[in-house]
């Protein structure tokens, strides 16, 4: 299984597919699944949908296809897979196709396991929101994303993304002493937006997973050399902690905004949210937990770590959405993501391949024992 663990990997590396054009990487994986014995079709937007078994119980198992973009080229050194995608998040997407059709044949396997390859997801998450629209349902759900093939991610804080407009009177920039200058004047509120954002005030360097945080992401302002800056546009990536939805801080932001314009009169200010996204964390005593962290045990012979990570995922809008248990788990190294160096470990491919096959065939035994002990009382 090993080598056409890794030829399904490369194969898949060797397809560039930032997100919006997946297409390639789209029919591949629907030609290969096929062959694999999975029933695969493509959904209107591009997800590649494969199923294999029947019955209970129906076990999600959801990767996205696509990358940022930059291309990296392909190459194998010293067990490792350098290529885009290899962490982020080809690797768990394949890991999970091939585990699922390993499953699948075991003799005392009972259940559906469905695999959704969707796209966009470094951009808008616009595959995983078709699904949902779709109305898919399962019993259990893993996201595939590099935790590591030793831990697993049960916590994501929630985002919102902001767009913050300043506008001030101008006029010539010989004169700057007669004018608000909207580019310091939105630098200035930025100011009181990041030293206030902790909400309630905490150090996000000795908690960064039960802070708030804004990071300004993008500015954009200023027309020519000699007008004072009257218009400028900020964009702001606040991540919310679990205690917290994002209609609570973006209320605090608000607040921030509204007490800053009180103090400057002459400035207009306006916040527009772009998107959100809550924050979500499994029950750690979660059976899916449980079952996942006696998988990595005996497969690695070491107990797993459960993660809590100040970025978002997708998890949040499925485990919102599908009001199921689902934990985002896969190899590689999450500081690879988007780097020029990434790459994964073959070894960990490997092993995170059998954790996945470990997982299915744990979480179909027990889903039956349960139900055949529901029907004994």
């Amino acid at each position: 299984m090993s080598e056409q663990a890794l030829r399904f990997l490369t194969n898949l590396l060797g397809i560039y597919s930032p997100s919006g054009k997946e297409q390639d990487a789209a029919n591949f994986l629907e030609y290969e699944m096929k062959k694999m014995g999975f029933e695969v079709g493509k959904d209107a937007i591009g997800n590649v949908i494969g199923v294999v078994g029947e019955g209970e119980p129906v076990i999600l198992l959801c990767g996205h296809m696509d990358t940022v973009a930059g291309h990296l080229p392909l190459r194998i050194e010293e067990g490792k897979i350098y290529a885009r995608g290899a962490v982020d998040a080809k690797g768990p997407l394949a890991a999970m196709i091939i585990a699922a059709v390993a499953a699948f044949k075991e003799p005392g396997f009972k259940g559906e396991i469905l695999v959704a390859s969707v796209v966009e997801e470094e951009a808008t998450s616009r595959g995983v929101k078709h699904l949902i629209t779709q109305g898919i349902k399962a019993d259990y759900a893993i996201f595939g994303e590099p935790s590591g093939v030793e831990n697993i991610t049960i916590g994501y804080k929630g985002q919102i993304q902001l767009k913050i407009v300043c506008k001030t009177e101008t006029g010539h920039s010989s004169t700057p002493w007669m004018y608000d200058n909207a580019l310091e004047k939105a630098y200035e509120l930025w100011e009181q937006i990041k030293i206030a954002s902790s909400y309630p005030s905490l150090d996000p360097s000795a908690s960064p997973y039960n802070a708030v945080t804004a990071c300004l992401v993008k500015v954009v302002g200023g027309r020519a050399t000699s007008v004072v800056p009257f218009e400028v546009e900020m964009n702001l990536d606040v991540r919310v902690p679990i205690q917290f939805s994002t209609a609570q801080v973006f209320e605090q932001i608000t607040k921030i905004i509204t007490k800053y314009q009180g103090a400057n009169p002459k400035i207009s200010v306006k916040a527009s949210v772009q998107d959100t996204v809550e924050p979500f964390e499994v029950n750690k005593a979660s059976p899916l937990v449980h079952v996942l962290s006696s998988s990595v045990r005996k497969v690695l012979n070491k107990p797993a770590t459960l993660l809590h990570k100040t970025g978002t995922g997708d998890m949040n809008i499925l485990g919102k959405a599908m009001n199921l248990p689902i934990v985002t788990y896969g190899p590689g190294d999450s500081h690879l993501d988007h780097t020029l160096d990434e790459h994964i470990d073959v070894s960990e491919y490997l092993d995170a391949i059998a954790v996945y096959k470990e997982t299915l065939l744990r979480l179909s035994e027990l889903y039956h024992n349960r139900t055949e002990n529901q029907k004994s009382i």
